[in-house]
C-alpha cells in the first residue's frame, strides 16, 4: 500500500460494524419477538458480530505492527490508552459474540428472549468502546498536541471547543 499504515484503513471495518450492529439487533429481536420473522434469522446479527471481532482482532494486531512507524510523532501515554481501549473494544465484542451465538443454541423462548436483550444491551455498550477507540484514534491522527491532549481529556478552548 505504498508505504501507508495498514491500521488507519482495516479499523473502519469493526468500528462501523460496531454501530450498525445495534441497530440491526434490536430490529431483529423486534421481529422475532413479534412472529414476523423465525429465530434463525439471528444469524445475520451472530455473523455481523464474528466479522466485527475478527476485524477488531486485525485491527489490533495492525495497530501493533503500525505503533513503530508513529512512535518517534505521538504521546506513548496516548498510544497506550488508544491500544487498551481497543483491547476492550475486542474483549466486549468477543463476549457479545457468545451472547448472540447462546441465542441460536437456547430453545427456551423466555431465555432467547432474554438474550436477545443482552446482547443488543452488550452491542450498545461495544459500539460505545468503539467510539472511543475511534475518538482517540483520531486524536492520534491528527498530531501529537492533538494526541498529547487525549491523554488529559478532552481539548479545551480554542476552535475545537464544542461547548
Amino acid at each position: 500500500m505504498n508505504g501507508l499504515p495498514l491500521h488507519p484503513a482495516i479499523v473502519h471495518v469493526p468500528l462501523g460494524l460496531a454501530v450498525v450492529v445495534p441497530l440491526l439487533a434490536l430490529g431483529l429481536a423486534i421481529a422475532i419477538r413479534k412472529g414476523m420473522l423465525p429465530r434463525s434469522s439471528w444469524v445475520i446479527v451472530v455473523a455481523l458480530q464474528a466479522v466485527l471481532v475478527i476485524g477488531g482482532l486485525f485491527a489490533l494486531r495492525t495497530g501493533e505492527q503500525d505503533e513503530e512507524r508513529v512512535e518517534d510523532r505521538v504521546a506513548e501515554q496516548a498510544m497506550d490508552r488508544h491500544e487498551a481501549l481497543g483491547e476492550r473494544f475486542v474483549w466486549s465484542a468477543g463476549g457479545t459474540l457468545v451472547l448472540s451465538a447462546a441465542v441460536l443454541v437456547l430453545r427456551s423462548n423466555p431465555a432467547t428472549a432474554v438474550l436477545m436483550a443482552s446482547t443488543t444491551l452488550a452491542t450498545l455498550l461495544t459500539a460505545g468502546i468503539g467510539l472511543q477507540v475511534g475518538h482517540t484514534g483520531g486524536a492520534l491522527v491528527h498530531g501529537p498536541a492533538s494526541a498529547g491532549a487525549m491523554a488529559d481529556g478532552p481539548p479545551r478552548g480554542g476552535a475545537h471547543d464544542d461547548d
